[in-house]
C-alpha cells in the first residue's frame, strides 16, 4: 500500500513539474476549463477566447503552453487537461490509431495554411537539382507537407496510401529533391541552411513568416487541415464546452486571427 501512495505522489510532482498541474486532485468544475495549445500565436488568440469565455459566459479558461506537438493530447487523455486546440483530423486520426488515445473533436476553428518558404531564392522555378527540401517529421504533417510539394508541381506521390505517405512514397523526384525530415519547430530555424522549407503557420509566424507576404507557396483556403476543439470522448456532450466554441467563434477572435496571422488565418467553421 505504502508503494502505491508513494507512486501516485510521484506522478503527480511529475505531472506538475511538466504541465503545472495536479491530476490527483483535479476535481470537475462546471465553470473551468483547462486547454492546452501550442506555444506562439494559436496561445495568443486563446488568450483572447479566455476574455471572452469569461465576460460573456463566465467560463475560467487556464490556459497550458506546450511547445512539442506530442504532449497536449497525452495530457487531454490522462486528464492533465479538459480540452487541447491545435491540431488537425489527421494529426488527431494518427494519434488515436497509434495511442488508442480516447479523444474527439468538437468543434473546427481556424485553417492555418501550411507553406513552401526559401531564403535562397525567389520562384519555385530557380529551385536547382538537389536541393535541400526541409519537411516536418510526425506522420500526418509530414504527410501534408508532401502533398503540398506535390501541389507545387515538384513531385508525384503515391495517392493511395491516403493522409500518411512518407518520402518512400515519392514516386517522380524529377529534380532529385533531397528530403530531410525535421521536429516541426526547427523549420524555421534552419531555413537559412536548406534550399526549401515547409513549415506549419504557428511556427512559421514566431519567425515573422506569413504566407501571402513570404511564401514561394501555401495551401488554399480549401484546405481540409482545419485546428479542432478536442476533448475526451467521455466529455462530448458536456454542456459547458457549447459556451467555449461561442467564444472561440466570436467576432473578437475573428479580428484578432486577421491580426495576428496578417490575414491568412480561415474560419473553417464558416
Amino acid at each position: 500500500m505504502l508503494k502505491k501512495i508513494s507512486h501516485c505522489i510521484l506522478s503527480c510532482l511529475l505531472l506538475s513539474s511538466l504541465f503545472g498541474l495536479s491530476a490527483c486532485h483535479h476535481r470537475e468544475n462546471s465553470h473551468q476549463i483547462r486547454l492546452g495549445t501550442i506555444s506562439g500565436p494559436e496561445t495568443e488568440l486563446m488568450q483572447v477566447a479566455k476574455h471572452i469565455a469569461l465576460r460573456d459566459y463566465g467560463l475560467q479558461i487556464k490556459i497550458i503552453e506546450f511547445s512539442d506537438y506530442s504532449l497536449p493530447n497525452r495530457a487531454l487523455n490522462d486528464g492533465n487537461l479538459d480540452a487541447n486546440l491545435f491540431q488537425h483530423q489527421a494529426f488527431l486520426n494518427d494519434e488515436i490509431h497509434n495511442r488508442a488515445y480516447a479523444l474527439t473533436p468538437i468543434a473546427k476553428a481556424f485553417i492555418y495554411p501550411m507553406a513552401i518558404y526559401s531564403e535562397k531564392i525567389q520562384h519555385l522555378n530557380e529551385l536547382k537539382p538537389h536541393a535541400i527540401v526541409a519537411i516536418p517529421n510526425d506522420p500526418s504533417n509530414e504527410a501534408r507537407a508532401l502533398i503540398l510539394l506535390s501541389s507545387a508541381g515538384l513531385l508525384t506521390l503515391d495517392k493511395h496510401k491516403g493522409t500518411f505517405m512518407t518520402p518512400s512514397d515519392i514516386q517522380f523526384n524529377p529534380k532529385h529533391l533531397v528530403i530531410k525530415e525535421l521536429d516541426a519547430a526547427q523549420l524555421p530555424r534552419v531555413l537559412a541552411d536548406v534550399d526549401l522549407a515547409v513549415i506549419n503557420a504557428n511556427y512559421a509566424a514566431l519567425a515573422h513568416l506569413y504566407p501571402q507576404q513570404n511564401a514561394l507557396f501555401s495551401e488554399s483556403k480549401t484546405s481540409p487541415y482545419a485546428n479542432l476543439l478536442v476533448v475526451k470522448l467521455s466529455d462530448k456532450n458536456n454542456s459547458k464546452y457549447i459556451n467555449l466554441i461561442k467564444a472561440i467563434h466570436s467576432p473578437e477572435v475573428l479580428a484578432a486571427a486577421a491580426r495576428l496571422f496578417h490575414g491568412t488565418a480561415i474560419p473553417a467553421w464558416k
